[in-house]
């Protein structure tokens, strides 16, 4: 598993958050949760979403998310808002 509590010396500084599929994310290193040991979520001030393009996707003044590597994804439950009757 990769060491992400590196990223506690990284709070301040502009960050990029890159994936596989060539996308981004971009903003100020705000904080690290936990605050000690393995970062499992950071919030970044003055954040940019950009896709594999280039293109500015979205702005936003805050973003929490997960920098770890992505395992898997599930199912949870189904469609939201759909009226069954």
């Amino acid at each position: 598993m990769p060491d992400y509590s590196k990223l506690h010396d990284l709070i301040s500084h502009r960050v990029t958050i890159e994936y596989d599929t060539g996308a981004r994310v971009t903003g100020y290193l705000e904080s690290c949760q936990p605050s000690t040991g393995p970062v499992e979520f950071i919030t970044l001030s003055e954040a940019k979403l950009v896709d594999s393009k280039g293109r500015l996707m979205r702005e936003t003044g805050q973003l929490v998310l997960c920098p770890n590597v992505l395992t898997g994804i599930a199912l949870d439950e189904g469609p939201r808002g759909r009226d069954v009757r």
